[in-house]
């Protein structure tokens, strides 16, 4: 067996246990089921459908203003690029695994000319210590809630304090790539604006936690917001009309910002099958998100097969890829809506038959 076969059960199955289910046309049609055809279009970033939900963002992350970017990825390098033309410094930093050091092909450096600074071994989250010895001037820090690349993982409430305090002491601004934090909030049990007063700007996706077709959310102070429109315009970011991502976005957050205790606690009780079985750990044990990543000590081709097999026989989908690591392999799991309409019998049976599968590896 191959991993195409691993990624052919997982998409065959009826169920998977991860997910707010299949992105198809379904995520757009479902959205506009109850929404008026005579709504008026967005227009170049004017008209009521994205200036009411840019109000309506900023009013739900704290903060004086917001603007609805296509992409996160956008958004984030326009943000970078304002806190260092404010400061006159360019330099920022941020985690080795950042989306913007490893997935954007040096956009950063390439289109703006900002030099990068690494906080931090990759195997851990930044910490107060990691900032305060800094030598380098920086413009700006960004960090990410939660760190992706290493299960999710997060740091302590006390400590983005600490460093929130750190940087307005010594006039560097504080970026959260938020793509996610919604799903941070249970185990911070913090409301999104005692996150986000925090820090000095904000990006949230509208697609990766929440479930919409695309785009990103950047919040800030007028100031800042009024330089990355212009910023925003410069990178084409101003579509002749944005409405099918806004009013998807605005659908799917109202349905499931108030789900994320339950998909946390899922990710808790699904963790803990993975780690009851033979040969399998998760990282953190225990999620402090809803999201985590499965590791194996053996590689792909041996535990592809038996993945395989457990999604066949029990039609329900685990995962459809592996990534090789340099001990074993791995993949990710983000708890949505999916999960709660699993029974219980079929969970606890998919991981006894990959248990038993994997004990006759040894």
């Amino acid at each position: 067996m191959t991993k195409s076969e691993l990624l052919e059960t997982y998409e065959e199955s009826s169920q998977q246990l991860a997910g707010h289910g299949w992105r198809n046309v379904a995520v757009l049609k479902d959205a506009f089921e109850s929404i008026d055809g005579d709504v008026k279009s967005d227009k170049y970033g004017s008209g009521a459908v994205i200036e009411d939900f840019q109000q309506q963002m900023a009013e739900f992350l704290g903060k004086e203003a917001s603007i609805f970017f296509p992409s996160g990825t956008m958004a984030q390098q326009i943000a970078l690029r304002v806190w260092c033309d404010q400061n006159g410094v360019k330099k920022v930093a941020y985690h080795p695994l950042s989306h913007l050091e490893i997935h954007e092909e040096d956009g950063l450096k390439e289109l703006h000319g900002i030099e990068t600074i690494l906080l931090a071994d990759k195997e851990r989250v930044i910490e107060l210590e990691d900032v305060t010895s800094m030598d380098e001037e920086i413009a700006c820090l960004l960090l990410e809630l939660p760190q992706r690349e290493i299960g999710g993982q997060l740091p302590s409430f006390e400590t983005l304090q600490a460093i929130s305090a750190h940087c307005r002491q010594n006039g560097i601004k504080l970026h959260l790539d938020g793509a996610r934090i919604l799903e941070c909030l249970p185990y911070y049990k913090k409301s999104i604006t005692e996150v986000c007063s925090l820090f000095d700007s904000v990006y949230l996706s509208m697609y990766k936690g929440i479930g919409g077709i695309a785009g990103a959310i950047l919040a800030g102070d007028q100031e800042f917001m009024a330089q990355t429109k212009i910023w925003k315009k410069r990178h084409g970011g101003d579509l002749i009309s944005l409405y099918p991502y806004i009013l998807s976005a605005e659908t799917y957050l109202a349905q499931r910002k108030d789900r994320m205790e339950e998909y946390y606690q899922h990710a808790i009780e699904l963790a803990a099958y993975f780690n009851s079985c033979e040969g399998m750990s998760t990282i953190p044990e225990v999620p402090v998100s809803n999201m985590f990543h499965v590791h194996f000590q053996e590689a792909p081709e041996k535990i592809a097969p038996i993945l395989t097999e457990a999604q066949q026989y029990m039609d329900l989908g685990v995962t459809g890829y592996l990534k090789a690591e340099q001990i074993g392999c791995s993949f990710e799991v983000s708890l949505g809506d999916q999960y709660k309409l699993i029974s219980r019998s079929k969970v606890a049976g998919v991981f006894e038959r990959l248990d038993e599968k994997m004990k006759s590896l040894n």
